[in-house]
This record gives C-alpha cells, sequence and structure tokens, in this order.
C-alpha cells in the first residue's frame, strides 16, 4: 500500500511554521496542537523538520536563551521527504534506517501530507488485522 493512500482521506491542513519563527512559538505550537513536529516552510518548499527532539538538545545544549532564535537556526536540514508513491513498508524502513519519526510527503517539490511513524504502525495493524479477521472467516467456512 502506499504513502498516498494514507494521506488521501486527510481533510486538515498541515500545521508548519517558516524558519524565521522563534523557537519559543513553535515549541508552544507543538506544545497546543499536541503534535511532536512540524514542517519548516520557505514557500511551498519544505526547508527541514522541527521536532521535539530538536527543541530538546538545543535545550539541553544552550539552555533556556535557544527560545529567542529562530527555527531556521536549529531545525533538522535538509528535511529527509518521501514520494506519496512509495510503499508504507518502505517508509517505515527509511524512518528506522535514519532514526526519525516524521516524513513529509512530497510530490513535484509541492508538501502534500506529512506523516508519522504512528500513523504508519497503525495503518499496518489494522491491515494486519483486517488479513487475521480473513483468515479465521475462510477456515470458519472451512
Amino acid at each position: 500500500m502506499s504513502i498516498a493512500r494514507i494521506i488521501e482521506g486527510r481533510q486538515q491542513d498541515i500545521v508548519s511554521c517558516t524558519a524565521d519563527d522563534s523557537v519559543r512559538d513553535v515549541a508552544a505550537l507543538l506544545a497546543e496542537r499536541r503534535i511532536g513536529a512540524l514542517p519548516v516552510m520557505d514557500g511551498e518548499n519544505v526547508a527541514g523538520i522541527f521536532s521535539e527532539r530538536d527543541l530538546l538538545y538545543c535545550v539541553a545544549r544552550e539552555g533556556e536563551a535557544v527560545l529567542s532564535r529562530s527555527v531556521g537556526e536549529v531545525m533538522t536540514a535538509p528535511a529527509i521527504s518521501i514520494d506519496p508513491g512509495q510503499s508504507v513498508l518502505r517508509a517505515l524502513s527509511l524512518m528506522t534506517r535514519r532514526r526519525i519519526r516524521h516524513l513529509p510527503v512530497v510530490e513535484n517539490g509541492k508538501l502534500l501530507g506529512f506523516v508519522s511513524i504512528g500513523d504508519l504502525v497503525k495503518y499496518r495493524m489494522d491491515q494486519i488485522e483486517e488479513e487475521a479477521e480473513q483468515m479465521r472467516e475462510y477456515i470458519a467456512q472451512s
């Protein structure tokens, strides 16, 4: 199954920020929305990603002063992204290898969606449960 299938039913806008936003403001946005990361946008292009880990690492290094810096100074860049035609398993493999939990879904330079490892694991678990139910029904009919 492709990543496009995961994002196709989503109605909500993608929460994002810009490189000029302050770390303080974006940290507040992460907390308010209860999310772990945001794509950092430069117009239509994904310039990077700002995550809880970025926040934690820079606060541990520099303390409270980092909150007045811009996201562009501390974000993870360039962003690792995935094409919507890629499979869920390929995305999970990429996230595992690169030790990341969020992927922008980009096609022809345009951000189409943003997926988390939780989104992908939930999809796989639902798929496995559906296959198991089909097997139980098959066995019961035999």
